[in-house]
């Protein structure tokens, strides 16, 4: 199972993820969040980082133009796109882009089914609420290009087992404080995930 850690804001977050075998890395381009990243910033934590880590921007409601740019500047593998758009929106994109479900019934996680997609608790304000999603929505659904986030902790990854998701991502099940990473909770919940 792939394991992003998002809501990254510091070089050490960032490293102590990677050693403990994080695929990949978020960093969230949304200035509401309290995990809010500067692209400057991001830029010079990313041009240290080892090569084959995945690099991804969250945007809310951005335009392309913007998030073109700071995808380039900022050297990103992934954008994660936090509004609703549709399949010609994100073809438009010039990075690649990954469509994010804030789900509100089981109907919303068949959406996209072509695509892989990240699949969130709805909430009112963007960028995750630690919400968990009901994981009865997902029984009979080819979760294979799924990767979940919503309430991860290391403690209830083990729920998971049976579903088939491509990745999970996780940022407060992880946290000191918002925009911390607890290290011990980063690499237990690495390890969970990959013994899945």
């Amino acid at each position: 199972m792939r394991v992003k850690i998002c809501g990254i804001t510091n070089y050490q977050d960032a490293i102590q993820a990677i050693d403990a075998g994080a695929d990949a890395l978020g960093f969230v381009f949304y200035r509401e969040s309290p995990r809010y990243i500067t692209p400057s910033d991001a830029k010079k934590i990313i041009d240290k980082l080892p090569p084959f880590i995945g690099r991804v921007g969250l945007f809310v409601n951005e335009g392309i133009d913007t998030i073109d740019t700071i995808s380039k500047y900022c050297d990103l593998t992934l954008c994660q796109i936090h509004f609703d758009v549709d399949e010609e929106a994100l073809d438009m994109i010039g990075s690649k882009a990954m469509p994010v479900i804030r789900a509100k019934e089981a109907k919303d996680v068949l959406q996209y089914q072509e695509r892989y997609r990240l699949v969130d608790a709805y909430c009112e304000e963007y960028g995750g609420s630690g919400k968990r999603l009901n994981l009865e929505w997902f029984k009979g659904v080819d979760c294979s290009k799924i990767i979940l986030a919503g309430g991860l902790t290391p403690e209830n990854l083990q729920e998971l087992k049976s579903y088939g998701f491509y990745g999970v991502d996780v940022s407060s099940g992880v946290e000191k404080i918002k925009g911390r990473k607890d290290y011990e909770k980063v690499s237990k919940f690495i390890k969970n995930a990959k013994s899945l």
